[in-house]
């Protein structure tokens, strides 16, 4: 999507309603919300978690409540210019959290110069389509993550 689009910019007015602080998150923290990741999400979003705090700003963000963690979104992990990981804890969905983190990763993504953003291997496509106007690139394979190895099922 265009990060120059009208609908970023409308968007980004209507944020910042849900009354959750997000930030960049800080070095010391990498071990707090790789876990929190890692049990909330999975291993794969973990790793990219991790290449996210080398990046530098740090290209993650975090949903934080009355010093409590309630979602994040990352940014340039697996390639420059893709959006995500992003997730928001089951008990905190719904209350315009996600929104608010897709935002303020957009406009950060904008600031550091790219005009478009990718999101790989997409899970809710329509949500993006509704929410910030995202339309889908065909592909006959998963691209970039066509091979990945993953972990053996225990």
């Amino acid at each position: 999507m265009s990060l120059y689009s009208p609908t970023l910019a409308n968007l980004k007015r209507k944020t910042d309603t849900t009354g959750i602080r997000i930030r960049p998150a800080l070095p010391p923290e990498m071990h707090v919300v790789v876990e929190w990741v890692r049990q909330n999400f999975s291993e794969n979003w973990a790793s990219e978690v991790s290449v996210a705090f080398s990046r530098q700003p740090i290209a993650c963000l975090i949903a934080v409540d009355d010093g409590k963690l309630l979602g994040f979104a990352c940014y340039d992990t697996t390639a420059r210019g893709f959006f995500g990981p992003t997730g928001v804890s089951p008990e905190s969905r719904g209350r315009g959290i996600g929104v608010d983190l897709l935002t303020a990763s957009l406009e950060t993504m904008k600031t550091l110069g790219h005009a478009y953003a990718f999101i790989g291997d997409a899970g809710p496509v329509d949500f993006y389509a509704k929410t910030i106007g995202a339309v889908a690139i065909p592909a006959t394979d998963k691209g970039i993550y066509e091979g990945m190895l993953r972990s053996p099922s225990k």
